[in-house]
């Protein structure tokens, strides 16, 4: 599984790492712009995700007609394009384009779709969480190099190197990424997207998303920008060259948080917990970040955010694919990567909005009262999944007609895998025995 997984999670952290690498200084670097307003600001911080969320739904289609392979490529050349463009601009409406367009390269959705292709459905929640770890610490690192590199060199540079990422993914797709076999199943049920947004569970793991991914363009607009300010704007009146001071503690403190997070929401089957406890963190951020009167509070507030953000980021998407049923596991990821994308624009106009008619200490209380409503829903609508295992037999072996008959309780569902011919069930084996399932359905 790793052979095949990481160089698709090296791909997709590349590209993130790209993205991240300015988020550190963007806003400052994009508010000295010709035409800089906050509110274009905030647009330009979370830009690439409006198109993000516009095209991951065209690109899944594509990838389906023409292949995996060729459509990451296509999103990777349109990434580079936007990079280059925003590298070159020297006016706000140019570095606009360069971010819309970096977004239209929206690959998130056919890389995982490529994952589910190569990887078993049993071990895929591993897979997701390999992945969600790879770009949390494509966070981590940006993080650390952002501001160093953009205080070094200028944030246009960072453009640049975003642009010679794309290109080392791209040779790693060529190189070390296997063409996935085609693969068609058969269910016993069809997928409805309502049926996706009933589910507490699921629905609970896209608010999470969203909202994780929202918040985070939130403090990547304000954290800059209230620490360059002047003392009688509300800021803290720090030069660009020392933000670093603010990014470094608190990068590290997140990738040491990363580890135990992952360890107890996926091995201790404690990920509901884990996402309360980042909730709590995000509130506990924002409300320094909006009161704090010295650095030193300030950025005790942006360590909680760095820490709740990278506890939950592992297990996102491996949650989801928990949650679903095999044949709402595409559905659901495309609904939430769309969803949390859209998010993520909505999050950067909000804080660039709220910078042109609040004060620091209104948005703060603002972004508080917002988690504590996010914390009480996922404490209501959230569960820890269900721990399942898999049966594998192959179809000679099973009655078709006992198969469409089984019902129980402690199966959460079956389905044909045509390309190997088997027939899969998925049941929780504390409630009933592989050999009990078996003198169900075999002839």
């Amino acid at each position: 599984m790793f052979k095949k997984i990481m160089p698709l999670s090296a791909i997709l952290s590349l590209r993130f790492l790209g993205l991240f690498l300015v988020l550190p200084v963007l806003s400052v670097y994009a508010m000295s712009m010709e035409g800089a307003t906050p509110l274009l600001v905030g647009i330009i911080v979370g830009g690439y995700a409006l198109t993000q969320a516009l095209f991951q739904v065209p690109f899944g289609t594509i990838s389906d007609k023409i292949g995996r392979k060729p459509t990451i490529f296509v999103g990777l050349v349109i990434f580079l394009i936007g990079s280059v463009i925003a590298a070159l601009s020297t006016d706000i409406y140019t570095l606009m384009v360069g971010r819309f367009l970096q977004g239209a390269g929206a690959i998130g959705a056919v890389v995982t779709a490529m994952i589910s292709d190569l990887v078993p459905e049993e071990v895929r929640g591993k897979a997701m969480a390999m992945m969600g770890g790879t770009i949390a610490l494509s966070f981590a690192l940006a993080m650390g190099l952002g501001p160093v590199l953009g205080a070094a060199f200028g944030v246009d540079f960072l453009f640049w190197v975003t642009a010679g990422l794309s290109g080392l993914a791209m040779l790693l797709l060529f190189t070390k990424v296997p063409t996935p076999p085609r693969i068609r199943h058969i269910y016993h049920n069809t997928t409805k997207t309502s049926d996706i947004l009933k589910d507490p569970n699921l629905l609970g793991m896209i608010i999470i998303n969203g909202m994780q991914k929202g918040l985070m363009t939130v403090a990547f607009v304000l954290i800059p920008i209230i620490m360059t300010n002047p003392l009688a704007e509300g800021g803290f009146a720090w030069e660009k060259s020392e933000l670093w001071m603010v990014y470094l503690p608190a990068m590290l403190f997140g990738l040491i948080a990363m580890g135990p997070a992952a360890v107890f929401g996926e091995k201790h089957n404690k990920a509901k917990e884990i996402f309360m406890l980042s909730i709590v963190l995000f509130i506990t951020a924002f409300v320094l970040m909006g009161y704090a009167t010295t650095p030193v509070l300030f950025i005790v507030g942006v360590v909680s955010f760095f820490i709740g953000f990278n506890m939950m980021e592992p297990l996102v998407q491996s949650l989801i694919s928990k949650y679903a049923k095999v044949h709402q596991k595409g559905a659901a990821l495309g609904i939430s990567n769309s969803i949390s994308y859209f998010m993520t624009f909505l999050g950067g106009t909000f804080a660039g909005l709220m910078l042109d008619i609040s004060d620091r200490q209104s948005m703060g209380m603002i972004l508080g009262l917002i988690g504590a409503l996010w914390l009480i829903m996922t404490a209501i609508k959230l569960s820890n999944p269900a721990k399942h295992k898999h049966l594998f037999k192959h179809i000679d072996e099973i009655d078709m007609k006992k198969l469409e008959d089984l019902e129980h309780d402690a199966i959460a569902e079956w389905y044909i895998n045509e390309t190997e011919d088997l027939v899969v069930v998925k049941y929780r084996s504390d409630d009933i025995a592989e050999e009990a399932i078996l003198a169900k359905i075999q002839k």
